[in-house]
């Protein structure tokens, strides 16, 4: 029997290498996996002994290995920006006195569902995740942030949290900490200041987190699904992660596909696969498509037949002026105006900003009108020259990405569907603009 890492509680046999699924192998009917269920699937914390040895040179040692390993397995974040997850853990490891971790399950994206499904399907698994990065960085707090008003949420996860506490599985005490549901309060800055007792808004930067965080100290805050894929490097080794997605995009990936698709949902993928087979794993398009939204409100459209072989991956979609983001496909039928479903979301967007610089209190606003001008009422021939010139007023000039993902999302609806654009500028609203909405947005959640 191979053994890849041992705990203070029993040896964990290492299990057979699969490519699917992993993340989602331990969910069990509709309930959530327990602590007994969790170990039964992945075994338990994977903590080398000389965490628990008491020799301080030794817990260095190791706690540098499970980096070397991360590092590895090319771990990227999974959260939006793809930074390297072990590059992150080293450089607030090397930081000044004791760190602090601080996992990022704040869900901002209105059409991501794959970090609650973490959360309330395998929330030890996440926890684990929080754990070793703890261990990993010489953490001596902890924090999982998720939305407060998801009452069930954060009450089944304060229940996992006792339930470790009972049975004596972390080092550092894990504290679930609630914070508003505005899609800027998902902002590692954002966090940071709110569990340093200030408004969750946007900071400037620099110093960085991983510099300064919370009270002052270095802090690695990772999205939570980073942190459940840490668990299982720590578990089966770096080898193991790479034998699914590329050599440029090693491991697997939770999407959220939604829009017209016959089954909505989360899957977990192999980095690199075709936005096309990816599509097709979920039932394939409801509708004729039209496009497909990449990245979530900081994205990209793409139109279909571009978006069918472009590689799931930041590679592959850098290729083509798109980005991973939280790994949201949205699929836009033909029936539908891609330029309405893009003015409401700007909308959102400008009434969400943090309302600390101009671009978020002027800018935004203006886009967003001058957006739903061009959607519902027809631009009188001048909106898209309009729209076009207001982006470049508006990016790169706020304190925060909050205006530049937005002018993102506007700047690629004019290309995608620039033919549409000169229509509506020119003839007026298309018929997609009567359509009921598919883009969620807080208040018309309901539908999912």
């Amino acid at each position: 029997m191979t053994v890849v890492a041992t705990t203070r509680r029993q040896a964990y046999p290492a299990r057979p290498a699969a490519r699917l699924p992993r993340l989602l192998a331990g969910l069990v009917g509709g309930r959530p996996a327990g602590l007994n269920q969790h170990e039964s699937s992945f075994g338990p914390l994977p903590l080398p002994e000389a965490a628990w040895s008491g020799n301080e040179a030794a817990g260095r040692r190791a706690a540098t290995r499970l980096i070397d390993v991360v590092e590895r397995s090319g771990l990227t974040g999974r959260g939006g920006a793809g930074f390297p997850t072990g590059r992150k853990l080293r450089s607030v490891a090397a930081g000044p006195g004791p760190a602090v971790v601080v996992a990022n399950g704040s869900e901002g994206e209105p059409a991501s569902r794959k970090d609650r499904l973490l959360l309330s399907r395998t929330p030890h698994l996440v926890l684990d995740g929080i754990s070793l990065a703890a261990f990993a960085i010489g953490a001596t707090e902890a924090y999982l942030v998720v939305h407060d008003d998801d009452a069930r949420l954060v009450a089944g996860l304060e229940a996992a949290v006792q339930a470790r506490e009972v049975a004596g599985i972390d080092q550092v005490p894990i504290q679930v900490v609630g914070i508003e549901g505005r899609y800027v309060a998902s902002e590692q800055t954002a966090i940071v200041q709110h569990l340093n007792g200030g408004p969750g808004l946007p900071t400037f930067a620099p110093p960085r987190t991983h510099e300064r965080g919370v009270a002052g100290r270095p802090t690695a805050v990772n999205n939570v699904e980073t942190l459940a894929h840490l668990a299982m490097i720590a578990r089966y080794g770096h080898t193991w992660f790479r034998e699914a997605g590329t050599p440029s995009a090693p491991g697997t990936t939770l999407v959220t596909v939604s829009g017209a698709i016959a089954r909505p949902g989360v899957s977990e993928i192999e980095l690199g696969a075709p936005i096309g087979e990816v599509l097709m794993q979920a039932g394939g398009p409801a509708e004729r498509p039209q496009a497909v939204l990449v990245g979530g409100y900081f994205g990209t459209w793409l139109p279909a037949e571009e978006a069918w072989r472009v590689s799931m991956s930041h590679p592959g979609l850098r290729s083509v002026g798109g980005a991973m983001g939280a790994g949201i496909l949205v699929v836009l039928p033909e029936s539908s105006c891609g330029l309405a479903e893009t003015a409401r979301v700007v909308r959102y967007l400008a009434d969400e900003g943090a309302g600390q610089c101009g671009p978020c209190i002027f800018g935004l606003p203006a886009l967003a009108d001058a957006l739903a001008d061009l959607a519902y009422h027809g631009g009188r021939g001048d909106a898209v020259d309009r729209i076009a010139g207001l982006i470049p007023l508006i990016e790169g000039r706020g304190a925060c990405r909050h205006p530049d993902g937005a002018t993102q999302l506007a700047a690629s609806a004019l290309a995608a569907f620039s033919h549409d654009a000169r229509w509506h500028d020119v003839e007026g609203p298309c018929y997609g603009v009567r359509r009921a909405p598919l883009l969620p947005v807080p208040g018309d959640l309901e539908s999912w």
